[in-house]
């Protein structure tokens, strides 16, 4: 089961989204070639803008205290994901981590990770998957922690970390017992300055760098103090991130295919053609059923991510609902910025158009925060246990039972 969030004050939340939006449009979206430009200036860039952002009171909006609820936060990120820098201008990226800090960590971890973290200071990063193992297998994890004294001695290599190349602490899985998964897993909060850590390489995303690196840990060691949770809790520890984590993702993902849709809808009704006559696009049918196809897709994802958010906030077993929330808002942007280029022809394709980058960054989100093919065998494998003892499913809570087999 869930736990339920942290709340804070009721906010007014569809005038936050506005104001989000309008920060989004106005600040961010202009400069979206510097930010994606070269790294040193692109860096400056977005530290300048996180700087507006929290003179403004939009940045950490949702940090542990600052929304009533991840269903309210959610109506606001959908403008924050209007743009794919969007996460990192307005601290959001950083959020997990500091609600998973906020619930599992003792106090001393709390001063030393969370305080920076909130305060901007600090940057974290989330080493789960490794060269040789399998993302969606936690019993594949090699990386391994050795008590020793009053430390644990920290070793083996992460790979495509996120945040990487300006971490200041990760938050590692390791392996603390010997075979299995139930409670030899363990999670650990790992200064970057530390000997025996480092960054193998760089690794692109779609031959863009976005952060992503290979880490070693060499006999790294941490004060037995820098556990997150209990030992061997890690197992549970990355389930209940993994499913914070992919709403949160999933709801960016929302925003990027609003952005396309509205993109793609202003070129359909915009004049085109010889001696400005319009194109009239809007009067093929084809271009009507792309309409329409990217409206349902964007409306169900944002239902089904409503539904997963509000059982989220009301401490309730939703798993089923946020894997297949997931994969919709992966499928909901694919399909639209691809519809978006297929009207645009060859300038959705280049540089003149944002498009381009944001079908790179659509094809990525089918294998981040869980692949869909893992998350579609892993959901269709848990709807059909169900009917082991019903033979009627209850589509709004498909995890729990619903009407018995008839003798």
């Amino acid at each position: 089961m869930n736990q339920p969030l942290q709340t804070g004050p009721a906010e007014d939340v569809q005038e936050l989204a506005k104001r989000v939006r309008a920060f989004v449009d106005q600040r961010i979206l202009p400069r979206e070639a510097e930010l994606a430009g070269p790294r040193e200036r692109a860096r400056a860039c977005q530290q300048a803008l996180s700087a507006e952002a929290r003179e403004q009171g939009l940045w950490g909006l949702f940090y542990p205290g600052r929304m009533s609820s991840l269903e309210s936060y959610l109506r606001v990120a959908e403008q924050e994901g209007r743009s794919e820098y969007g996460g990192a201008i307005f601290g959001t990226e950083l959020a997990l981590d500091a609600h998973m800090l906020t619930r599992h960590a003792a106090t001393q971890v709390r001063a030393d990770f969370l305080a920076p973290l909130l305060s901007g200071e600090g940057v974290s990063a989330y080493g789960m998957s490794e060269p040789d193992s399998i993302g969606s297998i936690p019993a594949t994890i090699a990386t391994t922690a050795t008590a020793q004294g009053d430390h644990w001695r920290l070793d083996g290599r992460k790979w495509f970390i996120c945040r990487a190349d300006r971490a200041t602490f990760v938050t590692l899985v390791a392996r603390t017992e010997g075979a299995g998964v139930d409670g030899a897993l363990s999670m650990f909060l790992v200064p970057t300055d530390l000997p025996g850590f480092s960054i193998a390489r760089e690794m692109d995303i779609l031959g863009r760098f976005q952060g992503q690196c290979e880490i070693v840990f060499d006999g790294v060691r941490v004060p037995r103090h820098n556990l997150l949770g209990q030992p061997g809790a890690g197992l549970a520890l990355m389930q209940e991130r993994l499913g914070l984590g992919r709403l949160l993702r999933a709801v960016h993902w929302l925003g990027l295919a609003q952005r396309s849709f509205d993109l793609m809808c202003t070129r359909i009704r915009g004049p085109r053609g010889p001696r400005g006559q319009q194109a009239r696009l809007g009067d093929k049918q084809l271009v009507r059923l792309r309409v329409f196809e990217a409206y349902q897709a964007i409306a169900s994802a944002r239902g089904l991510l409503r539904d997963a958010a509000c059982k989220f906030d009301a401490g309730l077993a939703n798993a089923v609902e946020v894997n297949v929330s997931k994969v919709a808002a992966s499928q909901a942007l694919s399909l639209t910025v691809d519809s978006a280029i297929q009207v645009y022809g060859a300038e959705g394709l280049s540089s003149l158009t944002p498009l381009s980058g944001i079908y790179r960054a659509a094809r990525a989100t089918h294998i981040l925060d869980g692949t869909d093919d893992a998350l579609v065998s892993a959901v269709g494998r848990r709807l059909l246990d169900a009917y082991q003892d019903v033979d009627s499913l209850d589509f709004d809570w498909p995890s729990l039972p619903a009407t018995p087999t008839a003798p």
